[in-house]
């Protein structure tokens, strides 16, 4: 019995080693750490158009920020959006800002925002964007500081403590 635990021990390990080498290296393709975003006022990422009309900005207002960058056709971000819903209702001190890419129209859009009943602003993101934080995959996140500094980055499915905790 023991040599049949220290074995599954050692795979689970071997698969949790596996699994944070796979993660750093699709990582890598992604904004750093620490870098500061530019504050300039390039329209393309300071008034970005949302679902509804508005506009919103890709940089931190003053607050940590959580930019999660989507596809409406993406399983995992249907998976993982509910974690991002429940991270903003109950963190006040959060904002969250989603931003749609690789979609076909609005209405596809709005259906992925309404089936999971987002209440944080959904932005209406383009190519430059995409360019602008080396977006390579979905979803991916970042998190942002008071002053614009990328604290916390990940692709791919997070947890609501995954996502809290790189806001910290």
């Amino acid at each position: 019995m023991l040599a049949i635990l220290r074995s599954l021990g050692i795979q689970i390990l071997f698969f949790v080693i596996i699994f944070q080498v796979v993660s750093f290296l699709r990582e890598m393709s992604m904004l750093s750490t620490d870098v500061q975003l530019a504050t300039t006022n390039n329209q393309s990422f300071i008034q970005v158009p949302t679902l509804k009309g508005e506009t919103v900005s890709l940089n931190s207002q003053g607050t940590t920020t959580v930019l999660y960058f989507f596809a409406p056709w993406c399983q995992i971000c249907h998976l993982s959006i509910s974690n991002l819903q429940a991270l903003y209702e109950k963190n006040e001190h959060l904002d969250v800002v989603a931003v749609a890419m690789d979609y076909t129209s609005l209405d596809e859009v709005m259906a992925f925002t309404q089936e999971h009943k987002l209440t944080f602003p959904i932005a209406l993101g383009n190519e430059a964007i995409k360019h602008h934080f080396s977006i390579s995959s979905y979803p991916s996140y970042y998190v942002i500081n008071e002053e614009n500094t990328i604290i916390g980055k990940s692709i791919g499915y997070s947890s609501e403590l995954g996502l809290y905790l790189r806001s910290l």
